[in-house]
């Protein structure tokens, strides 16, 4: 049997534990638009953020990045009623700085839209609603849930953030980190208490 207090046993464990941690904490950051920067949709896409929501699932921790020209352009979060009528005062949150990122802290609905005026009204907004941890993104034609959009969020800019993985978040197949550095583990420390 090996010995429990080897350094080199010491440092597989700690490994094992470092892979285990790493693989509980897979949030992702989604580029609202993808390709599409935050901006007034064109003719050629006029429902980009209608589609884009559609296709993403998000889970709590995941954060979504709005790039856009500080200059031209800002993001509001707003209430559904807001949203609907494409009202821009009052917004729970109000973000300029071109590199903004909403981070998901509750479970709920959330509406998002243009603080600069009449790019609401040409479908610069979005709606993005989930009531479970794993949940996935509503259009904007649902109507508001019995949670409001009250989450907070943090407006940061980090200057190069890496792009996110170009498959969805929260796919079963993400658990398998967990079960792989799990197994690696096991079979390492089964070679060496066997060569120790």
């Amino acid at each position: 049997m090996a010995n429990l207090t080897t350094p080199r046993l010491h440092f597989l464990l700690a490994l094992q534990l470092l892979m285990l941690i790493q693989s509980q904490v897979l949030c992702y950051q989604n580029k609202v638009g993808d390709l599409d920067s935050w901006g007034i949709p064109t003719s050629a896409n006029p429902q980009v953020y209608t589609k884009w929501s559609k296709y993403h699932q998000f889970k709590l921790g995941d954060s979504l990045l709005f790039l856009y020209p500080p200059s031209q352009d800002s993001v509001i979060q707003v209430t559904a009623q807001s949203y609907s009528s494409c009202n821009l005062k009052d917004p729970i949150l109000y973000m300029n700085d071109g590199n903004s990122l909403f981070n998901f802290t509750t479970l709920g609905d959330f509406y998002f839209t243009s603080g600069e005026p009449g790019h609401c009204e040409k479908s610069q907004k979005l709606h993005i609603s989930f009531l479970s941890g794993n949940g996935s993104a509503d259009s904007p034609s649902s109507g508001p849930s019995s949670l409001d959009a009250s989450a907070p969020s943090y407006p940061t800019v980090f200057g190069t953030i890496p792009a996110p993985p170009s498959s969805s978040s929260s796919s079963p197949s993400q658990r398998f980190p967990v079960f792989a550095a799990a197994v690696v583990g096991f079979v390492v420390f089964a070679l060496f208490s066997g060569n120790m």
